[in-house]
């Protein structure tokens, strides 16, 4: 019975879901190097124990107790840095925790005549506990609880969000498909007096291996849960990631994120902004990741990662 609740739940709020303005955006950029290189494809992915922030449903497909660092060196001062972790409980199910952090820098402060003050920073966390198991043969279900916080000098805000995700596997056919909804929720404490919404995220992909060539597709629809001017524009942030096995220690990834692209475009041209490439690496029991993202002309993204199972 509580199984069958979860997945009526999930598509009630697949259905209602609209679009407001955000505060913690954060939660929306790709922390995972693998995740990046791919253009954020990943929300069908069950090998990796980054999924947690993509679809907890995705966990149960994993083995042992892996475990992912991964920093990102983002735009100027910022960087983004998470840390998952998950583990199998017999009987009971698959547990995640994971934490996504970001720092913004440093800030020369000023009073309101402009005459200088002192220094303070701004920053971004959110802790994750998931929690996956199977509702059916190949069919799994998930869910997240999230605390969030920000912080700008003095003040701050902070919120409690879930993600709920399912995923359903052809094992045969090497087919995988996942839904989630990512960041349902809403704000417990606020910076002024105004309430502003969490990044919701509805999310819907695919992927598949090739069984005559090393390569893995995948595709995922973003944002479904937005307002657009037509049914068309509803797909409009869609990204495609391609990972091709080169060897049994190499591979190299290859990604593309339409709404970036669109959103990074000057003028007539965008360069290669929303392209995204990365390479895999695997030293003994350990993985190594790394992925370049393209923001045009504005700059790019780089990612690093290592993960293991401990």
């Amino acid at each position: 019975m509580n199984k069958v609740i979860f997945l009526s739940l999930t598509l009630i709020i697949f259905c209602s879901s609209t679009f407001s303005q955000n505060t913690f955006d954060f939660l929306r950029l790709d922390g995972s190097a693998r995740a990046g290189a791919l253009g954020g494809s990943f929300v069908s992915n069950n090998d990796d124990a980054d999924v947690i922030f993509y679809n907890p449903a995705g966990m149960d497909l994993l083995d042992g107790n892996p475990a992912s660092f991964s920093f990102v060196k983002h735009l100027m001062d910022i960087n983004l840095a998470s840390l998952s972790y998950s583990t199998e409980f017999e009987n009971i199910g698959r547990f995640g925790a994971a934490i996504k952090y970001i720092n913004y820098g440093n800030f020369e402060g000023a009073d309101e005549f402009g005459t200088k003050t002192t220094e303070f920073s701004a920053g971004e966390f959110a802790f994750v506990l998931g929690y996956a198991n199977q509702l059916d043969d190949d069919f799994y279900y998930g869910a997240n609880v999230k605390f969030i916080y920000s912080g700008i000098e003095t003040r701050s805000s902070t919120a409690m969000a879930v993600d709920l995700g399912l995923h359903y596997a052809i094992p045969d056919k090497n087919w995988n498909f996942g839904f989630a909804v990512l960041n349902l929720g809403g704000q417990l404490t606020k910076y002024y007096n105004t309430t502003e919404d969490l990044p919701l995220d509805v999310v819907v992909g695919l992927s598949k291996k090739l069984e005559n060539l090393p390569l893995r597709l995948s595709v995922d629809f973003h944002k479904l849960n937005q307002k657009r001017d037509d049914f068309v524009q509803r797909f409009k942030a869609f990204t495609v990631g391609a990972e091709f096995t080169l060897s049994k220690v190499m591979k190299l990834r290859l990604g593309y994120d339409n709404e970036r692209r669109s959103e990074f475009k000057i003028g007539t041209t965008a360069g290669i902004a929303g392209f995204n490439a990365g390479l895999g690496i695997k030293v003994s029991d350990y993985q190594f990741d790394y992925a370049y993202s393209s923001l045009g002309s504005v700059g790019g993204l780089h990612r690093v990662g290592v993960s293991t199972s401990l």
